[in-house]
């Protein structure tokens, strides 16, 4: 009950993996123009966005597209894909912490200035992360 191919389960990863960056694109942006709106004359804003992007294309290159990597190959070695076994388990945990790690951060940065620029880097850094690795998802045969 709830199979599934290992196609559907690659497309399922690549969609959320396109979703979370798109996601933290549009929370980080709405962090750097708190952080404008609360002193529009400082550079950081635009160094947030950039440092962000920067560190995401690190982080794609060294990290995120390794595990999307890994991930394909888990699920092309799965007999009888499931429906939910896009990721692991753990990883939908983690993912569950990352969501409520992030949404805190988030609240606890509202008129904090360095706490808005910081929040903002990771937030664009792992979004550039998640779409700057996404091409292994493509790139991918079977796929």
């Amino acid at each position: 009950m709830l199979n599934a191919s290992s196609h559907t389960l690659k497309i399922l990863s690549a969609l959320f993996w396109y979703i979370g960056g798109i996601v933290l694109i549009f929370k980080g942006s709405r962090l750097v123009f708190e952080a404008n709106e609360l002193r529009p004359d400082q550079i950081w804003p635009l160094m947030a966005i950039i440092a962000g992007i920067l560190l995401g294309g690190f982080k794609a290159i060294f990290l995120f597209s390794k595990g999307c990597q890994k991930n394909i190959e888990r699920i092309d070695a799965l007999v009888q894909p499931k429906i939910w076994e896009f990721f692991r388990l753990r990883f939908f945990v983690f993912l569950l912490l990352m969501i409520i790690t992030g949404a805190t951060l988030s609240k606890l940065a509202h008129n904090n200035y360095p706490l808005l620029i910081g929040v903002a880097v990771l937030d664009f850094s792992i979004a550039i992360a998640l779409i700057g690795s996404s091409y292994v998802f493509w790139t991918n045969k079977n796929l």
